[in-house]
């Protein structure tokens, strides 16, 4: 299936930003099962520098500054992807999870030593006794891990409830944990956070799902917007992505952009700026079917 996605951020300030300097993850990466075909950044007014670099994990970075002043910039992202199936391997060949996470501890390949980094906290997913406990529900000794993981997954799914008043950007793990609410990118450091407390390697996935309108609606152009999930390490160098928010093996619906260690580390947008006032911010984002042959 072929994709183009749209994702527009506009800020605007009662009083202009006289220097500015951005990081943008708004370019997707390629996979195994995603070709990026076509990406455009623009900035508007127009930068005064924009650079494009790959960052530690290997995500795409765009770099760009302002000297001059605006009270409104516009960041217009578009991107073509091509996305094909994905395999996800029978049960019973996946490792016994308390035999992965001991591999993890003493990695003797490269591909299990670059997934070790994550097996470690992060900012934004710490593990958490209570939250251990949780999982552990999940994860009896000896059981396949791709049982285990989709099993937390689903519990994820029925116990927390989504909703975008219950937190913010900097929610913490043990404050979603104990609201039982949030959204996709808390779910996600929620599920990566009891992973890794497991001694499991889990990263961070940031990018986009198309959604499709109730029966009888239209299609509303700008109506969708960023999402998040994660991947665990299944060893031998193979990861399966797993989406809690909706209880699902992303497949041939969701877009991937960067992964990360968490949010922080791939955030679509960010920058600081030296000016003064109020400011606003506003996001559009468009994911539109434009062939549906994988």
């Amino acid at each position: 299936m072929k994709y183009r996605i749209t994702h527009e951020t506009t800020y605007h300030g009662d009083q202009p930003v006289s220097v500015c300097h951005n990081e943008a993850w708004l370019k997707p990466r390629d996979t195994p099962f995603q070709c990026l075909e076509d990406h455009q950044l623009e900035a508007h007014p127009s930068p005064t520098s924009l650079n494009h670099r790959r960052d530690y994990f290997g995500n795409h970075v765009w770099a760009f500054s302002f000297n001059r002043g605006y009270d409104k910039m516009t960041v217009t992202s578009v991107s073509e992807v091509t996305l094909c199936e994905r395999t996800v391997p029978p049960v019973e060949q996946t490792p016994a999870w308390d035999q992965l996470a001991q591999t993890l501890r003493t990695p003797t390949t490269p591909a299990d030593l670059a997934a070790s980094e994550f097996t470690f906290d992060s900012s934004r997913s710490i593990g958490l006794k209570p939250l251990t406990e949780y999982a552990r529900k999940s994860f009896p000794p000896g059981r396949p891990l791709l049982a285990a993981a989709t099993e937390l997954t689903e519990r994820i799914f029925r116990d927390f409830t989504y909703d975008p008043r219950a937190t913010t950007v900097t929610t913490p793990v043990d404050e979603v944990f104990r609201l039982k609410k949030g959204v996709c990118q808390d779910f996600a450091h929620l599920q990566i956070a009891a992973l890794r407390s497991l001694g499991l390697a889990a990263r961070y996935v940031s990018g986009y799902l198309r959604t499709r309108p109730a029966p009888g609606k239209p299609r509303l152009v700008g109506a969708d917007a960023s999402h998040a999930w994660l991947s665990v390490y299944l060893g031998g160098g193979e990861w399966l992505d797993l989406d809690p928010t909706n209880n699902v093996v992303p497949n041939l619906e969701h877009i991937t952009v960067a992964w990360g260690r968490d949010y922080s580390d791939v955030c679509p947008l960010k920058g600081v700026f030296i000016g003064g006032g109020r400011h606003s911010l506003s996001v559009s984002v468009d994911v539109a079917l434009i062939d549906p042959q994988p």
